[in-house]
């Protein structure tokens, strides 16, 4: 289940700063325990995959502010909320629509629209393009301490633990492994990115463009959850692209 999400604001052009994402996190959760308080409860619990993810807040119209800390934007701002779980699509959905108006890093805003979204009916062998940046992440020694290191797509790694991850929300999802398991990412474009997702705390991330082929259950719950880890802070999110794209960066990995 996906949604777009658009806000008029109330002042133009209204500020976007490039570290949003937190923000957008406070007011999903806000909204949440304003409707159910024991889902809200649950999805605060570290050690489970919480199924749903966001992308990053857009405009219809943008500029590089001045002082180049953020973007200016005109028009209706937006962004689009996905979710494998129907009962969170409803408890955030239903806290919106009962308090539309939205505060957002200072600059208020009015939910004007919350759409549905049609869902591709297949998504192996599709073109995905990210709408968030792909975060994958595992334990390095530095130092003589394990310290996180963040992935890259040049990393087999990568492709190793996101498979994971995928399988991980799979099993959460339906309570069972997922049929094959296969997965094959082949990544067409990437560009990284470095984010504050805390004060002080930096999250390198990748905005891809790929095809995804192997285990349609994986997919699918990826296209609806997220790719990647800390989908739950505005990370992995993807979409169908149906756009012609020149390869200028090239990365594969496959397990079985």
């Amino acid at each position: 289940m996906r949604f777009a999400i658009r806000l008029l604001p109330e002042n133009e052009p209204f500020r976007i700063p490039f570290n949003h994402q937190h923000y957008l996190q406070g007011l999903i959760y806000r909204r949440i325990q304003r409707m159910d308080p024991d889902l809200s409860l649950s999805l605060h619990n570290p050690k489970v995959p919480k199924l749903f993810t966001y992308s990053l807040f857009m405009a219809e119209k943008r500029e590089l502010a001045g002082d180049k800390s953020g973007l200016l934007g005109y028009g209706h701002g937006f962004f689009y909320f996905s979710t494998a779980v129907p009962e969170i699509a409803e408890a955030f959905l239903g806290g919106l629509l009962q308090k539309p108006e939205v505060e957002l890093w200072g600059e208020h805003f009015t939910v004007e629209e919350v759409k549905a979204l049609a869902e591709p009916e297949k998504l192996n062998g599709r073109k995905l393009v990210t709408l968030s940046p792909i975060a994958v992440t595992t334990k390095r020694v530095q130092f003589g301490k394990p310290r996180t290191y963040d992935l890259g797509p040049g990393e087999p790694e990568f492709y190793e633990h996101l498979r994971e991850n995928l399988i991980e929300k799979y099993v959460a999802l339906t309570g069972k492994a997922p049929e094959s398991g296969e997965l094959e990412l082949e990544v067409l474009l990437a560009k990284p990115k470095r984010l504050e997702v805390k004060p002080g705390i930096y999250q390198r991330a990748w905005h891809l463009v790929f095809r995804g082929r192997g285990d349609e259950g994986l997919l699918r719950v990826g296209y609806l959850a997220g790719f990647g880890e800390k989908n739950s802070i505005g990370f992995g999110m993807v979409k169908v692209d149906g756009r012609r794209t020149k390869v200028r960066k090239r990365g594969r990995g496959i397990y079985d």
